[in-house]
């Protein structure tokens, strides 16, 4: 069994806001910082064998704080990367309210390409693919994964056998912890969500 650690990035100015997407460029800000830094001393006293993540910056630099205080290295993995969001890329919110595929895809995902980008299907596909390739590789071992939002959602709804359709209904705050057990034949939530001490 792998102890999957499946980590949101900490908080940037854009959360909230806009659909940062893959746009480059969007770090965090302070308070994501102090997130980060917060959720690598609670992550401490677990002993984590390898750390992976997204590699958008606000990926790199929540699991950053983390890696050091396990004196690990940070492995960029593009099976973690966010939604390619397409034409939506670093749209504010406000301007996505009257569009009407947006709308669609926040109540089919299952059935409702970007445009422009992925579906969500693909997206789960991929990070699944990443999560299964990482339960072979580091058996019986705490395997931490910095990812994205709608990622970790797709990711929990695969493990746990909810619709894609419904993957809206789960919350995943910035910095917050999940963590799945993955056996051979097997899955586990263990925990969601969840951004207090251990």
């Amino acid at each position: 069994m792998t102890k999957i650690l499946l980590i949101r990035h900490a908080t940037t100015d854009a959360v909230g806001k806009s659909l940062s997407g893959r746009h480059p460029g969007v770090h965090l800000n302070n308070d994501g910082k102090v997130q980060a830094e917060a959720l690598a001393k609670r992550l401490s006293k677990l002993n984590i064998a390898a750390i992976y993540c997204s590699p958008l910056e606000r990926a790199i630099e929540t699991a950053i704080p983390i890696a050091a205080l396990q004196n690990l290295t940070c492995n960029v993995d593009e099976h973690f990367q966010e939604i390619d969001f397409g034409n939506w890329t670093n749209k504010p919110f406000e301007a996505l309210e009257n569009d009407e595929i947006f709308r669609r895809f926040n109540t089919f995902r299952s059935g409702t390409r970007i445009p422009g980008g992925e579906m969500m299907q693909e997206a789960q596909s991929r990070m699944v693919q990443g999560l299964e390739k990482l339960a072979v590789k580091h058996p019986a071992s705490y395997v931490a994964v910095v990812s994205h939002s709608d990622m970790i959602k797709a990711a929990i709804a695969f493990y746990t056998g909810i619709h894609l359709d419904l993957m809206q209904r789960l919350e995943i705050q910035p910095a917050s912890l999940s963590i799945i057990d993955v056996y051979p034949d097997f899955a586990s939530l263990q925990l969601l969500n969840h951004c207090g001490n251990l």
